[in-house]
């Protein structure tokens, strides 16, 4: 079992390349050669595809964006204190007492 734990964490096995042109509804894109994605030089709209289920030569429901390492996956940060420097009060926010 082991083993096999390792084995995933080697690759990516959810990455396929496709053909970023072919979406079809219901299909999704048409996986093609890994060499469409590796050439630079391709003629083909070839793009690495991650994630979703693969039906015969098709697939469906990933992404053209790679998942981030580590738990969580391609979550960003969203901290409260990225708003530009604005205010908007809270505890505390206010800098005096409103001792009676």
């Amino acid at each position: 079992m082991l083993a096999a734990a390792l084995t995933a964490c080697s690759s990516d096995p959810d990455k396929r390349c496709v053909d970023s042109d072919s979406y079809t509804l219901g299909k999704g894109y048409k996986v093609v050669s890994d060499k469409n994605c590796k050439s630079t030089k391709t003629t083909t709209g070839g793009a690495w595809y991650y994630g979703g289920k693969k039906s015969g030569s098709w697939v469906n429901g990933g992404s053209f964006t790679k998942p981030g390492k580590g738990s969580g996956g391609s979550s960003s940060s969203s901290g409260g204190s990225s708003s530009g420097g604005v205010d908007r009060g809270g505890f505390g926010s206010d800098g005096g007492s409103s001792g009676g």
